[in-house]
């Protein structure tokens, strides 16, 4: 019998060796650590994936409740009118059918002169910028030409004539609206259907160029809602053509406007230096100091996508509105996004430099050891997104990352006897989280950066690598 089972015990003592020291089943097994190691990390993304629709969440809800985004559109004049329409009864004759239409007239000149008031609303761990916001609105219309409408002169109705003031939502209207038409006085009142539609959409999945830019989605709106002042005119020689409007409306994050006039000249000035203008056309001036900003634009007719007068039909007022936005960064969500790509990068550098030194320095380090190693360089993820809600992107990342960096070096004294080593791994993932965070920062230089870091990185790798003899292990295992 023991003649029987020498053999066997020889072999299966000769094979767990060739375990142990086989460089390629290493290799096999770290790769697949790697991949096991990917799969928290994927895990990692949808979390904060979901931590930013919190974000977003919150804001719309605290938005919500003080007033949403407000788009202005207006002065419109609207003039009703009245239109004969025959009707065919084949052999009972024709019968006259009389009814009333509108005819919608935009300003030539438009000019807006605005203050924003901002504030800070507070839910939770989350911020929201709100406004209350003080508006002069100074318009010049000319006197309507119905013939170029087809409209006879006898048809329209000059006492039914109104002003409309187009705001997305009236729970924003803090203070009783100001109609003047001419030397006139007019009595505003609210309207929930002004016969015209002014859309925007800005219901766009959340990228990374969006938290770039700090523009949190906002729902689709569709304004029908306005301030409706009625004209009073007796017939067409009581025709006024300059109105004055003065607003004082609340509004979150956004403040934008319709350019309904041939000329439209708007400026905005508030305390907030944090703004981004945003729409069809930006500023031509502008001017952003650490105590707030100023802007100007200008837009003619020839710059917009609808026409200055119409009748009846409804028409979109949209594809050409402009303001501003008040932005509180939140970029830590879209930053610890990009950081999460670079999970594998980061547990395959650390894996390959533990390696590395396991070959070169004759060191033996179990699987274990790197599962827990690669399982903390996971975590530092969700150490990252948690601290940056709380302290900003930039302190976060400093402190995971010495937490992360002080936690591997710490456990791997365990392992590496000499001193030398331990300093040598800390340093290296500094470099490799310091790599990170660079590219993180240079976005438009990112590509570039990180192909030249990971450049020199394999270059050192091979270097430090040149020496090893890959096969040595194995052939002495198999004399």
């Amino acid at each position: 019998m023991e003649t029987l089972q020498q053999p066997s015990i020889n072999l299966i003592t000769r094979f767990n060796a060739w375990l142990q020291e086989s460089v390629m089943i290493k290799l096999f097994s770290i790769g697949f650590l790697i991949l096991i190691l990917m799969i928290p990390n994927s895990l990692i993304d949808d979390l904060v994936y979901e931590r930013q629709q919190r974000a977003v969440n919150v804001m719309n809800e605290v938005a919500g409740k003080w007033s949403g985004s407000q788009i202005m559109s207006g002065p419109i004049l609207v003039i009703p009118y009245k239109k004969l329409e025959v009707v065919d009864r084949g052999k009972d004759g024709k019968e006259t059918y009389e009814r009333v239409e509108k005819a919608f007239f935009l300003p030539d000149q438009l000019n807006v002169d605005g203050t924003v008031d901002p504030q800070t609303l507070h839910r939770g761990i989350f911020d929201v910028a709100v406004y209350e916001s003080s508006l002069k609105v100074n318009s010049v219309f000319t006197k309507p030409d119905f013939k170029s409408l087809s409209i006879q002169d006898n048809m329209v109705l000059w006492k039914e004539a109104y002003l409309v003031m187009g705001i997305s939502d009236l729970r924003g209207i803090s203070d009783n609206p100001s109609f003047t038409s001419g030397e006139k006085i007019l009595t505003a009142e609210p309207s929930n259907h002004i016969g015209v539609s002014i859309k925007k959409d800005n219901n766009q999945p959340l990228t990374g160029e969006d938290y770039d830019r700090a523009a949190l989605p906002l729902p689709v709106e569709v304004t029908e809602t306005g301030i409706l002042g009625k004209l009073s005119w007796e017939n067409e020689q009581s025709f006024t053509g300059n109105v004055n409007i003065k607003l004082k409306i609340k509004g979150s994050r956004q403040l934008d406007f319709v350019p309904v006039g041939k000329t439209t000249t708007v400026k905005l000035s508030g305390p907030w230096n944090n703004p981004s203008f945003d729409g069809e056309f930006l500023p031509e001036n502008r001017e952003i100091t650490e105590k707030g900003f100023s802007a100007s634009w200008k837009v003619l007719h020839f710059n917009r996508p609808f026409s200055q007068q119409w009748t009846e039909k409804d028409q979109e007022l949209s594809g050409a509105d402009f303001g501003v936005k008040l932005l509180i960064p939140v970029d830590q969500y879209q930053k610890s996004m990009r950081t999460t790509k670079y999970g594998v990068l980061i547990v395959l550098l650390t894996f390959m430099a533990l390696f590395i030194v396991e070959i070169t320095q004759k060191i033996r380090i179990h699987p274990f050891q790197y599962i827990l190693i690669g399982a903390a360089l996971i975590i530092y993820y969700t150490l990252l997104l948690s601290l940056s809600e709380h302290m900003g992107y930039d302190i976060a990342y400093g402190v995971s990352s010495l937490a992360t960096i002080s936690l591997i070096t710490a456990y791997s004294s365990s392992f590496f006897k000499r001193k030398q080593l331990v300093i040598l791994l800390s340093i290296l993932l500094s470099v490799f989280y310091t790599f990170i965070y660079v590219i993180i920062l240079q976005q438009d230089f990112s590509l570039l950066l990180g192909s030249v870091g990971l450049f020199i990185i394999i270059g050192t790798l091979m270097y430090f690598s040149r020496k090893v003899k890959w096969y040595k292990e194995s052939e002495l295992v198999s004399e």
